[in-house]
Formats: C-alpha cells, structure tokens, sequence
C-alpha cells in the first residue's frame, strides 16, 4: 500500500478506470503523466476503486500505485490483437467491471464510448501537430487529427494539461470551451528527495560526468532547440560542458554534425535510458537547466528541474510562462545571443541562481499531489 500523504476526505461511490498503455509502456511525457496521475488519484482516494486497462501483460514499466488499482488486460482471442481490443472491444470489459468513468489519458477514448452509457475524460496534451505541422508527417497528423480531435469531441469532459492547450483546442480544435478544464501535470515527487553528496558523487562517476554542467532534457528531436544552445555555447565560449539527456531520434546525427561544426565535440556529453532512482541526482548536481524548446503542452522538465532546486533558463511564448511562473529565466527560441547572455549572467552570479531557486520552491507549489488530486476527483463527481 502506497504510504498516504493525507488522505482527502471527498469520496465519491463510483468505479473509475484509466487508460494505462503509456503507464506501462511509455518512457516519455504520456508515461509520466499517467502513472503520476494514477499514483495520485489512488495514494489520496484509497477507498475508491481504479481500473487500469493495460492492452499487454508483459514487460510493463513497475511504478508506484495503490492496492486498489486492479489491471485489466485483454482475454480470449482479445489478448491477440491488443491495439484492436484498447481501440474498440474494451468496450465489452468496461461494461463487465461496471465502470461510471472511462479517463482517456493520452489523447484518445475508445472508438464507440460516447454511445455507451459510461462518463468520458481525456486528457489532451497538446496540439503541436496543428500548431507546428512541419515537425510531423503527413500520415501522423491525419492520424493525430482524426484520433485526438475526435476523442476531444465526444469526450464529456476534457482535461487540458495548461492554458495553451486549452486556447489551442478552442481556437484551432473548435472544442467547446465549456467543456475545458486545465489542471496542471504532477511531478514525481522523487525529484525533491534530499540526497547525500556521497549518493550525487557516485551519480556523477557511474555516468562520467564532470562537477559542474548545464543539463537540457528531452528527446533528442529539432523542437526541443537544442542547437540554439550550441549556438549560444560557442557564440559565448561558455566552458560550462553540456549534458543532453533524453531518447535519441534521427535528428541525432544532424546535431552531432553542428557539435562537429562549432568544436564542441568536447563540451557535448548525451545519455540516453537512465534510471528513475539516477535522474533526480543527475538533475540536481546541475548547475543550470537549459530547455529553450520550440513548443511545448507543457514542459514537464521545468517543473522537475525547480523541484531538483536548479534554476531554469526557458523559452518566452507557448505554455512555459505557466510552467515556470517568475522563477524562469525567459529567452526567445530563436535568438542564440539572447540565451548567450542569459547563461553566462547565471554562470557568474551564485546570488542570481539561488534567488531562482528561492522563487522555484515557492511556484512548484501549485503542481502539488494534493491541489491536482482534488481538481481530478472534482471532475469525476460532476
């Protein structure tokens, strides 16, 4: 059993089941999301039962949730076609277990679910597909269109992880706005655990990391900005070297060339694949947290970046004001010598950066297992 942070006592007599795909089989942003929304929900509503609809059996990521999450997988010759099974006969286990609300979250809801007498959540993350097509492929915003605008339609409600995404579901989605609600993305709270400087200095030679470096985390792809970095690193002769963490893509080898280009290839230090329990202390033995990405639903990054007590350096535009308040150093995405300057004036003023700090325990408040616990039950129960 999940040890209780303080049991809310708001419970409502229903059965409530999640879409866990992207729990148990996603390592990025839609992983996160769901299993922080699941471990929430069922660490403060521990008399409530939550369903988790896996498509697969195997090879799931282990995370933290209550015992009053039951999995229910696919049977019969439903276990054959998972894909099909999450995308249309769910329906039929829905109806077994009795489930009052169906939580899609990630974007989707199962093809036939308005039609049923079952309550309808999906999350929506963002719309970066519409908002940035020329990041994506012709056949995966037609996919995306279809698929993500369509389960926002007939969704009872829709779950908007920031203000942007709302604005974007309404002016370009044509989502009736009354039928919105934004409530912020959680954080693992492992990311505020206090480490000893023996457990940070272990962290930093498992990796062969040096003992001061700018980190930037995020799939290696070309709008998360991270050549403008580059750019703003040799512009700047900044020495302070620079760790890319995040799952590579093709855009890889492009990037290496710029690396190559602007001699930096002593300066670039990548990981890929590290370990929950590893990434906190990779975060907070950094000395400034870099994401001047291009567009963003969110950025979870930032949050846990301000809960590792690093001061970030972000973009201006998009939802990252939501995300970082007034404790973010804001620079326009396109713009190498504005970042330029705003990293070294952080590099040389230990007194800047901890007054960053001080401002980012202050903002990471409002993203509290609590607040969102509350805000998610509360849709729920309407």
């Amino acid at each position: 059993m999940l040890p209780l942070r303080g049991v809310l006592l708001f419970f409502v007599d229903m059965t409530i089941a999640f879409d866990a795909k992207r729990a148990f089989f996603n390592n990025r942003g839609l992983g996160n999301y769901s299993r922080d929304t699941i471990r929430i929900l069922s660490s403060y509503y521990p008399t409530e039962d939550f369903f988790l609809f896996s498509p697969k059996k195997k090879n799931g990521i282990s995370f933290e949730r209550g015992e009053n999450c039951e999995i229910i997988f696919p049977s019969g010759i439903m276990s054959k076609f998972p894909s099909l099974w999450r995308s249309h006969f769910m329906l039929n286990d829905l109806a077994k277990n009795n489930i009052a609300v169906y939580h899609g979250l990630s974007n989707e809801l199962p093809l036939g679910i308005e039609k049923t007498s079952i309550k309808t959540v999906v999350t929506i993350h963002d719309l970066i597909f519409l908002t940035h097509p020329h990041l994506y492929s012709p056949i995966d915003r037609r996919l995306f269109r279809y698929k993500y605008l369509k389960s926002a339609q007939i969704a009872d409600v829709v779950v908007a992880i920031s203000e942007q995404t709302k604005r974007d579901l309404i002016e370009i989605g044509g989502i009736d706005e009354k039928k919105i609600e934004v409530v912020y993305q959680g954080c693992n709270p492992i990311f505020s655990s206090v480490h000893s400087e023996e457990d940070k200095n272990f962290v930093l030679k498992k990796y062969n990391l040096p003992a001061n470096y700018m980190l930037s985390v995020g799939a290696i792809e070309r709008r998360k900005n991270h050549q403008l970095i580059l750019r703003a690193m040799a512009k700047g002769k900044i020495n302070c070297p620079l760790v890319i963490l995040g799952r590579p893509t093709e855009y890889l080898s492009e990037l290496k060339r710029l690396i190559s280009d602007l001699k930096l290839e002593k300066q670039v230090i990548f990981l890929k694949n590290i370990p929950l329990l590893d990434l906190p202390m990779i975060y907070q033995n950094a000395t400034l947290f870099l994401y001047p990405s291009v567009y963003e639903g969110f950025g979870i990054p930032i949050v846990e970046a301000m809960m590792s007590k690093v001061p970030v350096i972000t973009s201006k535009g998009s939802c990252f004001r939501e995300t970082g308040g007034d404790a973010a150093c804001y620079v326009d995405a396109n713009d190498e010598q504005e970042l330029e300057s705003a990293i070294l004036s952080r590099l040389e003023s230990e007194d800047l950066r901890k007054e960053m700090i001080r401002k980012g325990n202050e903002h990471i408040k409002k993203f509290s297992d609590q607040f969102i616990a509350e805000q998610m039950m509360s849709i729920y129960k309407k």
